[in-house]
C-alpha cells in the first residue's frame, strides 16, 4: 500500500478494499519499523488509529472527501491540539498546543488521519536537519547523508514512505531543498496562499506552508486542502482558491520556459547542470520554448536573506522566555538570570547565531545600513523577476547546487551550509510559488530537482507544467526501497 498514490488510496477505501484503520495501522508499523531514519518527533498510536475508525464512518456514511480516512504526517511547527509541538527545540520539548494550526484544522475537516510529527532543524532554522534537539534525520537513500532541511523528517518520512503525503514550511528552501534531496515533489505556494495561523514563526514575512508529496498529482490534492483566505492570519490573502487539479493535463505547446543565466553559471556542479538541462530538454519535446532570462540581482539573495531572516526571528523568538511556556532553567537568581539561563539552555547553537545576527541588525546605528539596505535590495530581487515574467510563462532551474551532503561536512562552515539555499531563496524574498520536482540521479544515486517559479498565485501552472513531466518520466515514482 505504501507504492499508492493519494487518488489510489481513496480509490482504495471507496471500494472498501481496506480501512482507515488498517491503512493507518499499516503505516504506523512502517514508521516503527524504520524508527533509525529519526523522521518523526511525536507519534500517538492511539490518537491515530481513533481519528481512522472516525474516518471509516465518514466512509460508511459516503460522507467523504479525497483525503478522509487517509494518514498524513505534519511537521512539528505546526500547532496540533492536545500532541506536542516542539518545532524541534528543547525550548518546546514540553509544549503541549491547546490548539490546532489552520492547516491541521484543514485536514483534519477533510476527514486526514494525523500519523505524527516530523523531526525539524529547530525553529526551521537549518539547510540539514542537523539543529534538531532531537537528532538528524537520515536520508533513506543513503543514511550517511542528510535529508535536506528544515522539513528533513517530512521529506525523509515521505521517501522512506512511511507517509503517503506530509506537510513541510519553506522559509528559504525548506521545501524544495529537502524534496530535491531526498527525490520528492515539494510545493512552496505564493506567500498569502496558506494560513499561517498557528505554524510557529521564524521569519513572519516568509514563511509559507506547502506540501510534500510523490507526485504533482498529489501536490494538487494536498495544496486544494491547504489553501484559502484566514480571517486569523493578517498575511493571509483573500484571492480565490482554483481547482489545482482541473489543469493537470494542460498541453504545453507554447509554454515559455525562462532559463536564468544567473543559474547556470560556472558555478554549478557539470553533472547537475547537465542532469537540469536534460530535463528542460524534455519540455522542449513537449512543445515547449526555452527563453534566456536574466535576474541580475539573485545574487544578493542570500546576503539579503541573512540580514532579513534572523532579523525577524530575534523578533519572534523573543517569546520563549521561559515565563508563560515551554522550558525554563532549574535555577535562577532573579527574573533577568532566568531568561538569560532558560535561553541559554534551551536554544541551540544555529538559532543563537541568527538571534544574535538579527539583534545585531536591527540595533541603533546599524538598522539603517543592513537591516534598511536589504529591504531594498529584496525589492530589487522582486522586481528582477516581474521583468521576467514578461519574457516567459515559468523559470526554472537547478533547486540546489549539489546533492545530499555527508553528515558534518558543512557543520563548521555556517556561510557554505548557508550557500546551499542560493537558488531558491530569492522565491520566498519575492513572495512567489515555487517547486522542486525530481528530474534525475547523479553518478551517486542520488536524487537531483529541477525548480519551477511561477507567477504570484499560478501555482495551478506550476502543477501542470510539473504533472507533464512526470507523465514522460519515472523519477518520482523511484524510492531508496526499489532504486
Amino acid at each position: 500500500m505504501h507504492n499508492k498514490s493519494l487518488r489510489e488510496l481513496a480509490q482504495g477505501l471507496g471500494n472498501n478494499d481496506f480501512s482507515s484503520v488498517e491503512l493507518t495501522q499499516y503505516f504506523l508499523d512502517r514508521i516503527e519499523a524504520n524508527k533509525d531514519i529519526n523522521a518523526f518527533i511525536t507519534v500517538d498510536r492511539d490518537t491515530s488509529l481513533q481519528q481512522a475508525a472516525e474516518a471509516d464512518k465518514l466512509l460508511a456514511a459516503g460522507n467523504s472527501g479525497v483525503l478522509t480516512g487517509i494518514p498524513l504526517a505534519h511537521k512539528d511547527i505546526f500547532c496540533t491540539d492536545g500532541l506536542r509541538t516542539s518545532c524541534g527545540s528543547q525550548m518546546l520539548d514540553n509544549f503541549i498546543a491547546p490548539y490546532n494550526a489552520t492547516v491541521i484544522q484543514k485536514f483534519r475537516q477533510a476527514g486526514s488521519v494525523t500519523l505524527g510529527k516530523t523531526n525539524m532543524d529547530e525553529f526551521a532554522m537549518g539547510s540539514s536537519n542537523e539543529t534538531s534537539f532531537y537528532g538528524s534525520v537520515l536520508n533513506p537513500w543513503d543514511k550517511d547523508r542528510v535529508p535536506g532541511g528544515s522539513s528533513g523528517g517530512s521529506a525523509a518520512a515521505v521517501a522512506a514512505q512511511l507517509a503517503p503525503a506530509a506537510t513541510g514550511t519553506d522559509t528559504g528552501g525548506s521545501i524544495r531543498q529537502p524534496a530535491s534531496f531526498c527525490g520528492l515533489t515539494g510545493l512552496k505556494p505564493s506567500y498569502g496562499r496558506v494560513s499561517r495561523y498557528g505554524m510557529i514563526a521564524f521569519a513572519s514575512s516568509l514563511d509559507q506552508a506547502g506540501p510534500m508529496t510523490r507526485s504533482a498529482e498529489d501536490a494538487a490534492i494536498m495544496l486544494q486542502t491547504m489553501s484559502g483566505f484566514d480571517e486569523r492570519d493578517s498575511t493571509s490573502m483573500d484571492v480565490p482558491v482554483p481547482d489545482y487539479s482541473a489543469d493537470l493535463e494542460k498541453d504545453l505547446q507554447g509554454l515559455k520556459i525562462g532559463m536564468p543565466i544567473e543559474f547556470f553559471n560556472t558555478d554549478l556542479d557539470s553533472e547537475i547542470a547537465s542532469i537540469t538541462i536534460g530535463a528542460l530538454r524534455e519540455y522542449e519535446k513537449m512543445g515547449a520554448e526555452l527563453v534566456e532570462i536574466s535576474l541580475p540581482n539573485s545574487h544578493l539573495s542570500v546576503p539579503c536573506y541573512y540580514v532579513l531572516a534572523p532579523a525577524e526571528a530575534s523578533s519572534n523568538l523573543s517569546r520563549f522566555d521561559g515565563v508563560r511556556y515551554g522550558y525554563r532553567t532549574a535555577e535562577f537568581e532573579d527574573l533577568l538570570d532566568m531568561y538569560k539561563k532558560t535561553r541559554a539552555e534551551g536554544f541551540g547553537e544555529e538559532v543563537k547565531r541568527r538571534i544574535m545576527i538579527g539583534t545585531y541588525a536591527l540595533s541603533a546605528g546599524y538598522y539603517d545600513a543592513y537591516y534598511l539596505k536589504a529591504q531594498k535590495i529584496r525589492r530589487l530581487i522582486s522586481d528582477d523577476f516581474t521583468r521576467a515574467f514578461d519574457q516567459c510563462d515559468v523559470i526554472a532551474g537547478p533547486t540546489a547546487p549539489g546533492t545530499a551532503f555527508r553528515f558534518g561536512e558543512k557543520t563548521d562552515d555556517p556561510v557554505a551550509m548557508y550557500l546551499n539555499d542560493i537558488y531558491t531563496i530569492s522565491v520566498n524574498l519575492a513572495g512567489l510559488p515555487g517547486m522542486s520536482l525530481p528530474a534525475g540521479m547523479d553518478s551517486q544515486n542520488l536524487p537531483v530537482g529541477l525548480q519551477l517559479i511561477g507567477q504570484y498565485f499560478d501555482e495551478s501552472k506550476l502543477l501542470n507544467v510539473a504533472h507533464r513531466y512526470q507523465q514522460v518520466t519515472d523519477w518520482h515514482l523511484r524510492s531508496p526501497e526499489n532504486s
